[in-house]
């Protein structure tokens, strides 16, 4: 029965830390994707897209995973909070895999317009905090540190301020004729996507407190409050926020 036990945990850690590992995964094509997109690089484009479907196959294999530990091993209480947040957690960076890849096909469709200065930087800023999101929900679901977790939502308030800047940025060069109306629609998407790549690094830390508190996230409210633009936005150049503009 002990050495059952000692398997069982085994299986768990490295289902944990598999997860962990795709994660970092989907991090790290973040600032690709954002590069992809500012230099019009086509060919990465289409690395980062068929690249797509190695990270499906991992994830579908983790939770075949999952699956057989709740099967197999019949888990209660703290072991059961777990199995079941990191199903989840599953499907939060499979989609989130997605969103770049939609980034890279954005790419595309605006390939060959040149992109307003004031554009570029607020997508570099965009990239950097996604990332950024990403990574504090990574660390707090290896450390299992639910203050890390908690501070997640506060990062990702930036990013729906950022996301907010860059449509009336979008709004504007557009009025002045700077971008046809095709790449506006584009690009409000592409800071949709960023939006949304942030909502599932919360998703994700409220998964960690889950395992840590036994609270089931409350998904039923909506969303916070967006911040609203201005003062809020003042520090963009500074560090708040959790990532250096550039």
């Amino acid at each position: 029965m002990e050495e059952l036990r000692r398997s069982y945990h085994r299986d768990l850690d490295q289902a944990r830390a598999d997860l962990a590992l795709l994660a970092a995964k989907v991090a790290e094509l973040i600032p690709i994707g954002t590069a992809v997109l500012l230099d019009g690089d086509l060919e990465g484009a289409e690395r980062v897209i068929k690249g797509d479907s190695e990270i499906d196959s991992r994830a579908t294999a983790l939770e075949e995973q999952c699956v057989e530990i709740l099967s197999l091993q019949a888990p209660v209480a703290g072991d059961l909070r777990q199995v079941l947040a990191l199903f989840k957690m599953v499907a939060d960076i499979e989609r989130s895999a997605d969103l770049v890849a939609n980034i890279c096909k954005a790419t595309r469709r605006i390939y060959g317009h040149e992109l307003d200065p004031r554009l570029r930087g607020i997508i570099s800023r965009m990239g950097e905090q996604a990332q950024a999101l990403y990574v504090a929900a990574i660390e707090a679901l290896r450390e299992n540190d639910a203050a890390k977790a908690a501070a997640v939502d506060d990062m990702d308030a930036y990013l729906d301020a950022l996301q907010k800047q860059f449509i009336s940025t979008i709004f504007e060069t557009q009025a002045e004729g700077d971008i046809d109306l095709q790449v506006a629609v584009q690009l409000a998407m592409v800071a949709r996507f960023y939006e949304r790549i942030g909502d599932h690094a919360v998703n994700m830390s409220e998964r960690v407190l889950y395992i840590v508190t036994g609270k089931v996230p409350d998904h039923s409210k909506p969303k916070r409050a967006k911040m609203v633009l201005g003062d809020d936005l003042a520090p963009l150049s500074g560090s708040e926020g959790g990532v250096s503009g550039t």
